[in-house]
């Protein structure tokens, strides 16, 4: 009895604490996107700072800005292989505090880097090597955190757990804006231009240093315990040979189908991430340079919009994860995608109209954030239950990491590059609905039933193709 009493007190003991995990695992997200917001919003202030030459264009220099995201945005599915392959060997919790140390670290010398007034061409070239720092730390925090949360959530709320790595997008984008604000309000445009924008990069540094805190109180994930636990046998009997195993109701996995299968989870997942990861960065992140160089708009009023879009997309994410777990991934995520595409040119023609009523403007800002938290709620816990625990931390991470390379690190280069070309201001619409159209359809492959499955540990990913060989029990897998 005393033994038992004590085994269950040390399994309580080792049992992960769910408000912990999902702080820790969420706050490397949030320094992230905090840093993309900044970037972002000062990228006109950085683009004559780092890629303006003498005689250069506003324009050219804006591209070029772009161009350097958009490279770093590449580096993050190498860093989500290399990373998430040591999250599935080593644990989620040394990845991640490898990766918010990273992330934080090259955020915060952003802000100490010389000009191109100073040092000339190596500016440009420092600066991109940063960014590539930060794609790779990027890339292997975003698997590691959704694997942690999603493998310590209760039955049935994997998506309102999933859903809050996403909606630190929310924050780390409100938490840019209203850095930006604050240095905007207290400091002249000159002292801005020449200094000021650092302040938020440096920022970054304190923030890194809670996380850090955080994540060295963490511990690992159920799943990822259990799948390191050798199997028990049976000691053999002194003269006697041991007794065979008992018989299965199946066969266990080899170690090489996750492997051979993975690949093909990967792509799809990229597909069914499509959607999320253009709408979400043209109208949460582009926005505030598009405004400003395109309709004209004050960097207030640029910074303002981009505000209110992040809240409406704030409001939605958590009820839309909880949704999920009710109707499924899959009803949710492509109703979001639907709607997005059906309103993506009205919405941006009332923003561009001057003579829109305020709360028309930005109530349609807002409506278009809501909108993507469609898809940002239910995401994650969609990802993570495309792959088996062996290759978890990889396979998602690679999933989300090449959607965003594809869809989101080249949607500012791509709309500000068109608009330059073209003169057509509805360039970002456009954009938006031809990746939700085909990011719906790709969502449509989801199995209907995925939200009332388990996780599976033990055997291959699973693409969700309602074909007979992905059809996975409900309840966990007994011998």
């Amino acid at each position: 009895m005393t033994s038992s009493t004590d085994e269950s007190r040390q399994a309580a003991r080792r049992r992960p604490s769910v408000p912990r995990a999902l702080a820790a695992g969420a706050i490397g997200n949030f320094i992230e996107w905090y840093e993309f917001g900044v970037y972002a919003y000062f990228a006109t202030v950085i683009a004559a700072d780092f890629f303006t030459p003498h005689g250069g264009g506003a324009a050219e220099a804006l591209v070029k800005t772009y161009a350097s995201f958009a490279l770093a945005f590449f580096f993050r599915p190498v860093g989500a292989f290399l990373l998430g392959r040591a999250g599935d060997r080593f644990g989620r919790r040394p990845v991640l505090l490898a990766a918010v140390t990273t992330m934080s670290c090259a955020t915060a010398l952003i802000g100490v880097l010389p000009t191109y007034a100073m040092v000339g061409a190596a500016a440009p070239w420092l600066l991109t090597a940063l960014r590539i720092v930060q794609g790779l730390s990027a890339g292997g925090e975003f698997g590691g955190a959704v694997a942690l949360m999603t493998e310590s959530a209760p039955p049935g709320k994997r998506g309102r757990y999933g859903a809050w790595q996403s909606l630190t997008v929310a924050f780390g984008l409100l938490a840019g804006a209203a850095a930006a604000t604050l240095v905007t309000t207290l400091l002249t445009t000159p002292h801005v231009t020449s200094w000021g924008w650092r302040l938020p990069f440096l920022a970054a540094l304190p923030m890194g240093a809670t996380a850090l805190w955080l994540r060295l109180r963490l511990e690992e994930s159920p799943a990822f315990r259990r799948s390191q636990q050798p199997r028990r046998q049976e000691p053999a009997t002194p003269g006697k040979d041991a007794a065979p195993p008992p018989p299965t109701t199946r066969q266990p996995r080899t170690p090489a189908q996750p492997q051979t299968q993975t690949p093909w989870a990967v792509i799809v997942g990229c597909g069914r991430l499509m959607a999320w990861a253009a709408a979400g960065y043209t109208f949460l992140v582009v926005l505030p340079s598009y405004l400003q160089s395109t309709v004209g708009a004050s960097p207030q009023q640029a910074l303002l919009a981009t505000v209110i879009a992040n809240l409406g997309f704030a409001a939605t994410i958590l009820p839309a994860g909880a949704l999920s777990d009710r109707l499924g991934r899959r009803t949710v995520m492509v109703t979001g995608a639907i709607l997005i595409a059906v309103s993506a040119l009205p919405l941006l023609h009332v923003v561009q109209d001057r003579h829109s009523p305020v709360w028309l403007a930005y109530g349609s800002v807002a409506l278009a954030g809501a909108l993507v938290g469609l898809l940002a709620g239910p995401g994650p816990a969609m990802l993570a239950e495309m792959f088996p625990t062996a290759v978890r931390h990889t396979g998602l991470g690679l999933a989300y990491a090449l959607a965003n390379a594809v869809f989101s690190g080249c949607a500012g280069l791509l709309v500000t590059e068109l608009i330059r070309r073209t003169g057509d201001p509805d360039v970002p619409a456009y954009y938006v609905m031809v990746t939700c159209g085909l990011g719906a359809l790709a969502l449509a492959t989801l199995r209907p039933d995925t939200h009332h499955r388990t996780l599976h540990e033990d055997h291959p990913p699973s693409t969700d193709l309602h074909s007979p060989s992905h059809n996975h029990p409900t309840t966990p897998n007994t011998p």
